[in-house]
């Protein structure tokens, strides 16, 4: 089975090896037939701190790193 890649914006880096990424999803409501969106933050794992706030990455599901962590950063292309 592929693993998920999901983008989007680092909104934390304080954390060592660690960054904050909300991540956008926009669906079409089933009643009202408009367009929603919805966010959410995931923990990822980023070995050599080298993303800042605001940075647009890329993260891949992996296996359970910490509590939290199941994500880790893709490097930058």
């Amino acid at each position: 089975m592929p693993k998920r890649v999901l983008e989007g914006i680092v909104v934390s880096d304080k954390q060592d090896k660690t960054v904050v990424v909300k991540v956008e999803r926009r669906f079409t409501h089933p009643l009202l037939k408009k367009t929603v969106r919805r966010t959410k933050n995931y923990h990822a794992h980023d070995e050599g701190n080298a993303f800042k706030t605001g940075d647009v990455v890329s993260i891949e599901e992996g296996k359970p790193l910490s509590k939290l962590k199941r994500w880790v950063v893709l490097p930058k292309a």
